[in-house]
């Protein structure tokens, strides 16, 4: 059996899920393989009162969890792609991107309505600026809220909140067997989801002769192109969870589309631009991607927001 491998994550039911899909997958690649779990409280599962913008952003619900990594105390930390910040740490890399759950977001309505028929004044709920600004642009009249806690707090709200509707991503809800409660699926096109969500990232110590070879057997090629696509856009940026930027990348064959956007939190603006090329190339279109958003007016919006959050 040798040493066991133990996995770092959140103890939310999400991420559980994710853990406990990462161990069935090691097990029964490498049978006889022992794993266990050592779940880590990150300061995004303490404060759950405050917006996640106002706390700083992507890093919330890693830093813990890449620490106990970096220290020994766990060999694999299992994260949400989107939770990612754009730079990892040094001494820790992505060790496998494993395939991508459905990546698009989902609308859970109290009473059934899509979101073109939730009458004016309703009140939608979501806990991403992202998906705030994408949602004031698309509907101006409705009421858009901060909403934090799990997946499953989120939807009693509904009910104990009064509210017309929220905002999930698709893969928590698929994976956590709450599918029947999807309203609408908003494509891509309406609504588009954040970099890496859908995704998981398999974080581990840069040299691990050990855990290396195990977690790169999960790794799914095509999902960690578009993934490293979407976020060298994200690094271009600079950008985290304070910031509206949404990015989608899609490969074809040998193709790689990567759908980019930044958008003023009160969805008045929304500079958007699709851009391909080669799948081989998926970083540098990023990047290029990154430079035209900027050129077009996202450097304002990102200094504007940059200023409002000191």
């Amino acid at each position: 059996m040798g040493q066991p491998v133990i996995i770092g994550t959140r103890g939310s039911k999400l991420a559980l899920w994710q853990a406990e899909w990462l161990r069935s997958a090691l097990v029964k690649r490498f049978p006889g393989i022992s794993v266990e779990l050592s779940i880590i409280k990150t300061q995004g599962d303490k404060i759950l009162d405050v917006p996640l913008a106002k706390l700083g952003g992507k890093g919330l619900f890693v830093k813990e969890i890449e620490e106990a990594l970096r220290e020994g105390r766990v060999d694999i930390a299992v994260h949400s792609m989107k939770d990612m910040p754009a730079e990892i740490p040094t001494g820790l890399v992505i060790g496998a991107v494993p395939e991508r759950e459905i990546p698009t977001d989902v609308l859970v309505s109290r009473n059934g309505l899509t979101l073109m028929e939730i009458p004016a004044g309703g009140v939608i709920g979501t806990s991403s600026l992202r998906r705030a600004a994408q949602l004031r642009s698309l509907r101006p009249d409705l009421e858009v809220i901060p909403l934090r806690g799990n997946v499953e707090t989120r939807i009693r709200k509904l009910e104990t909140d009064q509210l017309a509707a929220v905002v999930l991503a698709a893969a928590g809800l698929k994976r956590l067997g709450l599918a029947h409660r999807i309203t609408e699926h908003l494509a891509a096109d309406r609504m588009l989801p954040a970099v890496g969500q859908g995704a998981l990232c398999l974080e581990i110590r840069g040299v691990d002769p050990r855990i290396g070879p195990l977690v790169s057997a999960l790794d799914h090629p095509a999902t960690r192109t578009a993934v490293n696509g979407e976020r060298a856009f994200l690094r271009r940026l600079e950008g985290g969870c304070q910031v509206p930027i949404a990015g989608y990348g899609r490969i074809e064959g040998s193709h790689f589309t990567l759908t980019g956007l930044v958008a003023a939190v009160d969805g008045s603006i929304v500079i958007k631009h699709s851009l391909s090329g080669p799948a081989a190339s998926a970083e540098r279109i990023g990047v290029e991607l990154a430079e035209i958003l900027l050129s077009r007016g996202a450097d304002g919006i990102l200094e504007n927001l940059t200023r409002a959050t000191r």
